[in-house]
């Protein structure tokens, strides 16, 4: 028999996330990853890796490996080019979801060069989320998609842009290799809100602007909350914000 979850509302501070800061790159971890390590803080539910990233213009990722893994990245500013072992590559930028599935292994690498390619693209600082889900199995073949998700679907709505799950058909979601999880964003303007799903586990977070979460107080700029056994909360903004929601229905022991 499954052991009943107990409900949980747990607040991470921005200040708080783990900290990578060199000369091109200002990376700030709400998981374990790297050199940083806490037993305590390696995943919530399905979510092992939600890294907000800052890359300088001309700089970036060199090629690197992945296994057994399916990495969603999302781009709030600039642009970000993208090169992978499997033959493909494109430019990622604001509204364009894009998937990589690890699986057997994969090389990639990821620069802030676009300019290179579209020369009216500006030199600036690429901002992203990376957010790494397990897959549903280990060893499948690896796997790329991208797909534009349409502004008007964002403003004001929470919309599933990667997803695995039967009840998101693909119209607007990129599809993940995980049954159990699901990617949803929104922008919001002042006074616009919406409810969280309803979901073992839920991982809210606030890559830019404020909003004041029902039962929960208030998030800025890099806060995020995760969720155990709550869901349906309202989430109003206060100031131009967007907002990042993982929606799992399992974790890494399994279906709860």
């Amino acid at each position: 028999m499954t052991t009943p979850l107990t409900p949980t509302v747990d607040v991470r501070r921005a200040a708080d996330r783990f900290a990578t800061r060199i000369a091109w790159l200002d990376s700030r971890h709400s998981f374990s990853f790297g050199r940083h390590h806490d037993p305590d803080n390696t995943h919530h539910g399905l979510l092992l890796v939600n890294n907000d990233d800052q890359v300088r213009s001309g700089t970036g990722f060199e090629t690197h490996p992945h296994q057994d893994m399916e990495i969603v990245t999302w781009v709030l500013r600039g642009s970000l080019v993208h090169q992978d072992s499997t033959g493909h590559s494109g430019v990622v930028y604001p509204g364009l979801a894009q998937r990589m599935s690890a699986g057997t292994g994969i090389l990639h690498s990821e620069k802030n060069d676009a300019y290179r390619l579209e020369p009216d693209r500006p030199q600036e600082p690429v901002h992203f989320v990376q957010m790494w889900v397990v897959p549903d199995e280990s060893g499948i073949t690896p796997g790329y998609e991208q797909r534009e998700i349409d502004d008007t679907l964002l403003a004001g709505d929470l919309v599933p842009v990667a997803s695995g799950m039967e009840r998101h058909d693909g119209t607007t979601a990129i599809r993940i290799r995980n049954r159990y999880a699901a990617l949803h964003a929104a922008r919001l303007q002042p006074g616009q809100s919406v409810l969280l799903p309803e979901a073992p586990y839920l991982h809210l977070f606030v890559p830019r602007g404020a909003v004041a979460v029902e039962g929960v107080g208030l998030l800025g700029t890099g806060d995020a909350v995760r969720f155990t056994a709550t869901g349906g909360q309202r989430v109003t903004a206060g100031e131009p914000a967007e907002i990042l929601v993982w929606e799992m229905h399992a974790t890494l022991s399994g279906r709860p």
